[in-house]
């Protein structure tokens, strides 16, 4: 896989140093905006063309797949234009904005018979497949709780009357889309799709959340998922069972380890070798690719769409509304 990437900031350095721990795979072009900020990460990790222009990463012939890591709103113009030039294509999360924009890569893709991935953490790492292959030792599950707070580096500055795109609605920021993604797509992964979803977020006088709580409402579970960009906290994720609990010592981004606890004791399980969390997705996209399993693909797309359109649900029930909704 030969992958050009679009975007330089820190989700793209990980990206790349997962990239770099992986065999058959290779970063070989970035995209930005002003060649002195792609330079560092080219330099770096040894990439070996830096464009200014999209159009002509895009175009290059050498390159498999394009890697959307741009602001959130941005997503869905760069993954389409690369779709409609025969690239395949992972994108960031959140996917897109709309549901309507995730309906329509998914649609591009399938009709060019293209590899279209959703670069979402949690459903792909190791810990998480295991946590699911342990569910039937605590019986029925009623309840599900799982925490992702992380203070925004950016937030001092949009305190200060500064306008960073993660806190823009113009640019689709804010915790529903950037943090308690990883929350959604933890809880339908392992109960599927609720009945009802709500949130309840703070929300700033731009109309940006900052913090939240999203309920998903199924016909005996309900899930509780909180994120905020405002505040610190300790992250953790719980699973109650009628025999026991799963217990997630980190958000669910992560998965870096987790403990059964039923009526036998207690067990800790951790699976994954590095703490990287996009290294893990990448090996399954390498893996898909590789075989040439599409139906795979778009069983994962299939999910993708699931979330968007409960993420959709979920901002229109707190009146989030963003530009691309319009």
């Amino acid at each position: 896989m030969k992958i050009g990437a679009i975007g330089t900031g820190s989700v793209v350095e990980t990206f790349l140093e997962a990239v770099a721990a992986i065999d058959d795979i290779e970063c070989a072009a970035l995209f930005s905006r002003k060649r002195e900020t792609g330079e560092p990460l080219s330099k770096k990790f040894g990439v070996e063309r830096i464009y200014t222009d999209p159009d002509n990463m895009l175009d290059d012939p050498d390159l498999d797949f394009i890697y959307v890591a741009s602001p959130n709103s941005l997503h869905y113009d760069y993954a389409r234009r690369a779709l409609l030039r025969g690239k395949n294509v992972i994108c960031e999360k959140p996917f897109t904005s709309t549901l309507r924009e995730t309906e329509n890569l998914i649609s591009l893709a399938k009709v060019n018979k293209l590899f279209l991935f959703e670069g979402i953490t949690t459903i792909h790492l190791p810990n998480f497949f295991l946590i699911r292959e342990h569910l039937h030792e605590i019986g029925r599950i009623g309840f599900i709780q799982s925490s992702f707070c992380q203070y925004s580096r950016k937030y001092d500055a949009f305190k200060q009357g500064g306008l960073p795109n993660v806190f823009n609605p113009e640019f689709s920021g804010g915790a529903l889309m950037d943090l308690n993604i990883y929350n959604l797509h933890f809880a339908v992964r392992l109960l599927g799709i609720p009945g009802s979803i709500r949130y309840r977020p703070r929300l700033h006088e731009n109309g940006i959340d900052l913090s939240g709580v999203m309920t998903l409402h199924y016909p005996d579970a309900l899930c509780s998922c909180v994120a905020a960009k405002d505040v610190q906290a300790v992250n953790s994720a719980q699973i109650h069972g009628e025999k026991g609990y799963i217990y997630v010592p980190s958000s669910v981004s992560g998965c870096h380890s987790f403990v059964v606890s039923n009526a036998e004791g207690e067990r800790t399980y951790n699976v994954q070798k590095t703490k990287n969390n996009l290294y893990h997705e990448l090996v399954v996209f390498r893996e898909i690719f590789a075989s040439g399993d599409l139906p795979r693909c778009y069983e994962f797309l299939d999910h993708t769409r699931s979330v968007m359109e409960l993420l959709c649900k979920a901002r229109t029930d707190a009146g989030i509304i963003f530009p691309a909704d319009i």
